[in-house]
C-alpha cells in the first residue's frame, strides 16, 4: 500500500507538470523512479532502464489527459501534430532499441546532461516573434524529420519530448502555451512507441514479477491513474502564466532534476 501511495503521489506531480510544461511529467518520474527502484526489489543495474520505461508507459495516459485539456482551450495545433507523429513514432522505437543496450550509469549521466542543456537553451535561447492570430500552424516534412530526432532522444531520456518540441515550436513563432498544448499531444506518440520498445526488447527476466520487459506495471499504472486526474490543473495554471514565466519555470525544473540524478549516482 505504501508503494502504491508513492506512485499515486508521483503521478499527481507528473500530471500537473504535464499540463503546465507539456513534458508528460517524464523527467521528474525518471529521477524519482531511479531513486526508489532498488526499494521495489529491482536490481540496481536495471534501475535506470526501469525508470525510463515506466515513465514512458505512464506518459501515454498523462499526455493524453494533458492534450485533451489543452485542446478544450484551443491550444493544440493538430496540423502540426499530424506532421510530427510519423517521425515521433519511428524515433521513439529506434531510441528504445538503443537505450536497452546502454549501461544504467551512463543513462543516468545522459539524462542529467540533457536536462542541463535543455535548461540552458530555454534560459538563453532567442525566439522568433509569435505567430499572428489566425496564422497557419507550422507544417511540412522538416517537422516530420525533427520528430525522428525528438522521438529517439525522448526514448533514451524517458520523456514525452516537451523539452525539445516546445522550444522548436516557440522558435518557429508559436506562443509558448500553444507549444505546450501541441507538445502534449505529440507526447502520446512518443510514450507509446518508446514503451513498447522497452517492453519488447529488454533481456529475458530483466525485472522481477509484475513487469513487461523493463516496464514495471505497478509504477506505470499508479502514476498514470493519478496524473490523468491532475493534468487539467497544470493546464489551467499554464494558461494563467506569462510565456517568459513559463519558460523560466521549465528551466528551473530541469536543473533540479539534473542535480537529483547526479546526486543519485
Amino acid at each position: 500500500m505504501a508503494v502504491w501511495l508513492v506512485f499515486l503521489a508521483l503521478g499527481a506531480v507528473a500530471g500537473v507538470l504535464a499540463g503546465l510544461l507539456g513534458v508528460g511529467g517524464g523527467l521528474v518520474l525518471v529521477a524519482a523512479l531511479a531513486w526508489i527502484a532498488p526499494w521495489m526489489g529491482i536490481p540496481q543495474e536495471a534501475a535506470m532502464h526501469t525508470a525510463l520505461a515506466s515513465s514512458l508507459a505512464s506518459i501515454v495516459l498523462t499526455a493524453t489527459a494533458s492534450a485533451r485539456a489543452h485542446a478544450k482551450r484551443g491550444s493544440v495545433m493538430w496540423p502540426t501534430v499530424r506532421w510530427m507523429v510519423p517521425g515521433l513514432l519511428l524515433g521513439g522505437w529506434l531510441g528504445s532499441l538503443v537505450a536497452v543496450r546502454i549501461d544504467g550509469d551512463w543513462l543516468r549521466l545522459i539524462v542529467a546532461g540533457y536536462c542541463l542543456i535543455a535548461a540552458a537553451q530555454l534560459l538563453f535561447g532567442k525566439n522568433r516573434a509569435a505567430l499572428a492570430d489566425g496564422a497557419p500552424p507550422p507544417q511540412g516534412l522538416p517537422l516530420s524529420a525533427a520528430g525522428v530526432g525528438i522521438g529517439a532522444v525522448s526514448a533514451v531520456v524517458g520523456i514525452g519530448g516537451g523539452s525539445m518540441t516546445v522550444p522548436l515550436l516557440v522558435w518557429r513563432g508559436v506562443a509558448p502555451v500553444r507549444a505546450v498544448g501541441t507538445s502534449s499531444a505529440c507526447g502520446v506518440a512518443i510514450g507509446l512507441a518508446s514503451a513498447v520498445g522497452y517492453a519488447l526488447n529488454a533481456p529475458a527476466g530483466a525485472l522481477p514479477a509484475h513487469a513487461i520487459g523493463y516496464v514495471y506495471l505497478p509504477a506505470a499504472i499508479g502514476v498514470a491513474l493519478a496524473s490523468v486526474l491532475a493534468a487539467p490543473y497544470g493546464t489551467r495554471l499554464a494558461h494563467r502564466l506569462h510565456g517568459d514565466t513559463l519558460k523560466r519555470v521549465f528551466a528551473g525544473f530541469l536543473i533540479l532534476v539534473a542535480v537529483s540524478l547526479l546526486l543519485g549516482g
